[in-house]
């Protein structure tokens, strides 16, 4: 019965080299399945830093603009954080959302 398997996978180098390979494959703690995982996260991690980084940059954008601009300081306060004058009053609508 062994001598029907070729001589070639009867060498103990190729059987060690063959368990290793699958070891590396499958069964280590850095295997291929592991790897492409994490490859895998690191491009949706770096895809998402890139939304952050576009971000921030308009954030700034619109910080520079607001700090050199009194007029619209003013107006953003009253619309985003509902500030107002000692002398009048505010009135915020909202409309309904009908389904």
């Amino acid at each position: 019965m062994i001598k029907r398997i070729p001589k070639l996978f009867r060498n103990f180098y190729f059987i060690t080299t063959a368990l290793f390979v699958v070891w590396m494959l499958f069964f280590d703690s850095n295997d291929f399945i592991t790897q492409y995982q994490t490859s895998k996260q690191l491009s949706d991690l770096e895809n998402v830093k890139e939304d952050y980084v576009e971000k921030m940059e308009e954030v700034e954008k619109d910080r520079k603009a607001l700090m050199g601009n009194t007029d619209l300081l003013e107006k953003y306060a009253r619309e985003k954080y509902l500030m107002k004058r000692p002398n009048e009053d505010v009135f915020i609508i909202v409309a309904k959302n009908e389904k």
